[in-house]
């Protein structure tokens, strides 16, 4: 359980020492010994997915949730967005490990079942299933008005390594590697805690386009989560693919994940999106809130050695991503660098 994790938001969320102290109580008391036969868990500290090894095969899993998205969607009666992101951010967890999705189960915990609401979550659920050519496998649909009031959407995804393919850890990252950054759809599924606080805040109406913004902001905010899992698939088993790096909750921190004895230098990432912009505006938010909280424009990136990366961009723009750019490069050190606002950041819990 090397790879557990918590969910992240700095200025309108929780503790994180609290939240990791709880997690280490958790994590101290699991220590499984199953019998022969049962496979191997592979140590990934930080990882994105757990793996286990059964027999010669190695099988990902990984669990996540839409968050308070959710809570988003329902003050605009709008679902099928956050039924194709109960399939992102899973999918998205999987190709940062090089893993190919296989299914997932979903899980549906609701006050009361709404057939309406079902049936259009189920349309957003179906879309990110074909974009991730993955089964759905079954679920669990749980009416629990003692425990929630509203709706909470989550799925555990599993994926396998085809032909052979070694995991993507990390463990080949070296210095002089390039860092390719693929743009993300926007907010996609983290932060909202934070974002519905500015929202609320700043009496923002959703039904109206933001300064610079085309369509009503509260559509622009439900974006579906971009899903990367082809786009890794395409380039898991180059010559000089290093490593994957999925910047969901805690925004650039997740580069430590991937290469923690190792300095990613972010010296070329691209101008940030305005609606990023916008929202930094609203708290006021500090860079470092904002690069700790969001994707802020790139949503998974690529580390390859400098030989691999043209075949690494060509790839990626045959399966659908020819808006890929350099944004940085590794170097001997540790943690993670934005060379343009001058912001370190060391660690990821």
């Amino acid at each position: 359980m090397a790879n557990r994790r918590a969910s992240r938001y700095l200025p309108g969320g929780f503790d994180r020492s609290a939240v990791a102290t709880a997690l280490a109580a958790l994590l101290g008391e699991v220590r499984p010994r199953p019998r022969p036969g049962h496979g191997r868990a592979l140590d990934l500290p930080g990882g994105y997915a757990g793996l286990l090894r059964l027999g010669r095969e190695t099988l990902a899993v990984t669990t996540d949730t839409v968050g308070t998205k959710v809570l988003l969607a329902e003050s605009l009666d709008r679902w099928e967005e956050v039924g194709e992101d109960i399939v992102a951010v899973n999918v998205n967890d999987l190709a940062a490990v090089g893993a190919r999705p296989a299914g997932l189960v979903d899980t549906i915990l609701c006050t009361a079942p709404d057939p309406e609401r079902f049936r259009r979550i189920g349309r957003g659920l179906a879309r990110g299933l074909r974009r991730a050519d993955s089964w759905l496998l079954g679920g669990e649909t749980a009416v629990v008005p003692d425990l929630v009031r509203g709706i909470d959407l989550g799925a555990t995804a599993i994926g396998f390594f085809p032909g052979g393919r070694r995991p993507v850890t990390g463990a080949r990252i070296r210095a002089g590697d390039v860092v390719i950054g693929v743009p993300s759809t926007g907010v996609h599924a983290n932060g909202f805690t934070l974002v519905r606080r500015l929202l609320r805040e700043n009496s923002v109406d959703l039904a109206r386009p933001r300064p610079g913004g085309r369509g009503p902001v509260g559509v622009e905010l439900l974006r579906p989560t971009r899903i990367y899992s082809g786009l890794a698939d395409a380039v898991a088993d180059l010559p000089g693919l290093h490593g994957f790096a999925h910047v969901s909750g805690g925004g650039l921190r997740n580069f430590v994940r991937i290469a923690p004895r190792w300095s990613v230098e972010l010296d070329r990432w691209p101008a940030v999106p305005s609606l990023f912009a916008w929202l930094q505006s609203l708290g006021p938010l500090s860079e470092r809130e904002m690069f700790e909280s969001f994707n802020m424009g790139i949503g998974f990136a690529v580390l390859a050695a400098p030989a691999a990366v043209p075949s690494v961009r060509r790839a990626l723009a045959r399966v659908g991503a020819p808006d890929a750019v350099e944004v940085g490069h590794v170097e001997r050190g540790s943690g993670v660098h934005l060379a343009r606002s001058g912001l370190d950041f060391e660690g990821y819990a």
